[in-house]
């Protein structure tokens, strides 16, 4: 008998400890019970419609007529004379279209910036070892502890004294990096076997390639992430481009639908239809990306 043949013999005669040790029903212990099941699934219909409703009465009210009385109770979702007289009101108000690439140039600049800097700065923090790593950890954590109007007037004093008051670069400028961007990249680089980036480095691969062919291909589901989350941060923004803007033509589309409230404050219904302008990017980004978005988060929560 060969040696192979005496291992494969041996291994095969050893008791295997990897399965679980099971009794007689341990495979019913996880499996709900009738009503377990139907208190979940109650649960989740509840939170859906807490979540959800207020987007069908929002989208059901820029629909409305005048003549129909948008706070009935109970509500109805199906308007009984349906109109788009209010979205057209909308677009003769403000130019929605000018506000709308603003915002899309702002938003597009920060998930770019997002992904590079916080693909960098999460391969440093989860795969190189450094001195003060743990300070710097810490830093970045302790900025998440902190609300942006705690920064607010640094920011803007910051953003002026560059000269970028009243731009669309100041609006952008404080975004460019997010810290909790840089640790949601930490985590998902720290997942990649350290043996395989020290095999790269012996084999002569420097950094950039390092980051190319191993780093890339396995975070590439948290950097969708990373970029959604980013986009839909920048495009709903409205406390800081009100403070560093001044030039309606350089509203974004968020303080642009703010003038509404004013103009508009005593009909609901043109304010409803802005709101659901102001969401369709989001909702048709998010509709596209949602694969990618939910594997990032699947990758982000289960280390393989």
């Amino acid at each position: 008998m060969s040696l192979i043949e005496k291992r494969a013999s041996r291994s095969s005669e050893r008791p295997r400890r990897d399965r679980p040790y099971r009794t007689a029903g341990s495979a019913d212990i996880m499996k709900p019970s009738l009503g377990g099941l139907i208190a979940k699934y109650a649960l989740l219909i509840v939170v859906l419609g807490i979540m959800v409703f207020p987007f069908l009465w929002q989208l059901s009210t820029s629909f409305k007529g005048g003549s129909e009385n948008i706070y009935d109770f109970p509500p109805t979702l199906i308007p009984q004379a349906p109109t788009v007289e209010h979205y057209a009101e909308v677009f003769r108000t403000i130019p929605v279209l000018d506000y709308a690439r603003n915002s899309l140039m702002v938003g597009v600049g920060t998930v770019i910036t997002n992904v590079i800097f916080a693909t960098l700065g999460g391969y440093a923090l989860g795969c190189l070892k450094f001195r003060g790593k743990g300070i710097v950890m810490a830093i970045f954590f302790s900025t998440l502890l902190l609300p942006g109007e705690v920064t607010l007037t640094s920011q803007y004093l910051t953003v002026k004294s560059l000269g970028l008051a009243n731009t669309l670069w100041g609006v952008f400028l404080p975004g460019a990096i997010a810290a909790i961007n840089v640790l949601l990249m930490a985590a998902a680089c720290r997942m990649i076997p350290g043996d395989t980036l020290d095999a790269a480095t012996i084999d002569g691969a420097n950094t950039m390639q390092r980051l190319r062919h191993i780093v890339w291909p396995n975070i590439r589901g948290m950097v969708s992430v990373v970029a959604l989350f980013s986009f839909i941060g920048a495009w709903d923004e409205f406390l800081w481009p009100l403070v560093v803007l001044s030039d309606p033509a350089n509203y974004t589309l968020t303080v642009g639908m703010d003038y509404l409230n004013s103009t508009f404050g005593a009909n609901p219904r043109v304010i409803a239809a802005g709101t659901m302008i102001a969401l369709v990017p989001i909702i048709i980004l998010f509709a596209v990306l949602q694969k990618q978005f939910f594997k990032g988060v699947e990758e982000g929560s289960v280390k393989g």
